[in-house]
């Protein structure tokens, strides 16, 4: 189907909107699984839409920016993605591969104009400033927002109005002449989160909280499982059966260890831990001392692993 009117005119609005919730309001509104959202209800296919959103959310869990960086805009990546894989019908996952990431990383040179046509502004503040101008300074601060949201209303526009035939073509030339690129496409739309997943991983302190990881990993498989079970429920219950036909997925008992597993494996480190402060402390011979031992003790209880980012480093 097309791309109506309305329908660009929506999602341009909103691609300028995302950028400034992202850097002032913070509302999760510009998160690229919200942005997946929005155009899914715009497009009117919500699964598509939180499926592309989601991957792309999980694709950047562990890419940070420090500084004035600019990183790949996955929420603009997310709209066209979206947008297009509604109107041609395309696969969400090849979507995510063939237009979302590769729109994303493109987006990054108009967040770096976007950074320097905001200088301008930046300093007109400063001249008000130094004239008292208070008007001036409220004034320039609130258009500070255009060239940030023009960053991202233009492209999205030119592309949505009119990149619509350039994709289809691209893409049905994709599904038949190229089509072992289409499927490679594919997977890797499917892996790109598991991606996301281990660059978070490589900054976090995995060695020192396995224990929390197994957790979390487990008590989510579970509850799957749960939820899996009270959906099938409820549906036989609404057949008003009088026997229940559904299959019903017990929960396996390697689950249910590992989660006591993992609480015994908190409980045993902190206890080792706490130990070997008393320890410390208990050999410190003054109270300078103590006070030495303490910290160095607190350092040796919680070694900073390699790559491990710290409070005074961001």
């Amino acid at each position: 189907m097309a791309i109506q009117w309305w329908q660009i005119l929506l999602l341009t609005l909103y691609s300028g909107y995302q950028i400034w919730d992202e850097l002032h309001l913070v509302t999760s509104a510009g998160s690229a699984v919200f942005a997946g959202l929005f155009t899914g209800l715009v497009m009117g296919d919500v699964k598509t839409g939180l499926i592309i959103g989601g991957a792309m959310q999980l694709t950047i869990l562990g890419v940070g920016t420090f500084g004035g960086a600019s990183r790949i805009d996955a929420n603009s990546g997310t709209v066209l993605a979206t947008a297009f894989s509604v109107a041609i019908g395309m696969e969400p996952e090849q979507a995510v591969a063939a237009l979302a990431v590769p729109v994303a990383a493109l987006m990054i040179q108009t967040d770096v104009l976007a950074r320097f046509a905001n200088t301008y502004f930046a300093h007109r503040i400063d001249s008000a400033i130094e004239k008292h101008d208070y008007k001036g300074i409220e004034r320039n601060y609130l258009m500070g927002i255009l060239p940030w949201a023009l960053s991202r209303m233009i492209p999205i526009f030119l592309a949505l109005a009119f990149g619509g035939g350039v994709v289809q073509t691209a893409v049905d030339y994709l599904n038949t002449n190229l089509a072992w690129l289409a499927d490679g496409l594919t997977l890797a739309g499917r892996v790109l989160p598991a991606v996301g997943f281990a660059i978070l991983l490589r900054y976090l302190p995995v060695k020192k909280n396995i224990a929390y990881l197994a957790l979390g990993f487990v008590i989510t498989a579970l509850l799957s499982t749960v939820f899996s079970n009270i959906t099938a429920i409820s549906g036989e219950l609404g057949k008003l059966a009088e026997e229940l036909s559904g299959t019903f997925v017990p929960l396996p008992m390697l689950g249910v260890s590992l989660i006591g597993f993992a609480l015994a494996f908190i409980h045993y480190k902190n206890t080792v831990e706490r130990q070997a402060l008393e320890d410390k402390l208990a050999k410190a011979p003054a109270a300078g001392a103590v006070n030495e031992g303490s910290a160095d003790s607190a350092v040796e209880g919680n070694p900073v692993e390699e790559g491990e980012i710290l409070d005074d480093e961001l």
